[in-house]
């Protein structure tokens, strides 16, 4: 008897713990990004997850 192709349900969109949505960000931010990119080899998503989230712990309001 065969084995069954077992396929695991597509988690919904949203369900992994991340939201999308559209920011503006100066051509220079994008060209500066990018370079640091290329230099890291990260994608310029993950660096600004890495950015936003050094910069949401190292803020301080006053």
């Amino acid at each position: 008897m065969k084995e069954k192709l077992i396929i695991d349900k597509k988690a919904l969109k949203g369900e992994d713990g991340y939201r999308t949505f559209s920011v503006r960000i100066r051509e220079e931010t994008v060209k500066n990004l990018d370079q640091l990119a290329k230099e890291t080899n990260r994608s310029r998503n993950a660096l600004i997850n890495l950015l936003l989230d050094y910069a949401l712990e190292n803020s301080e309001v006053k």
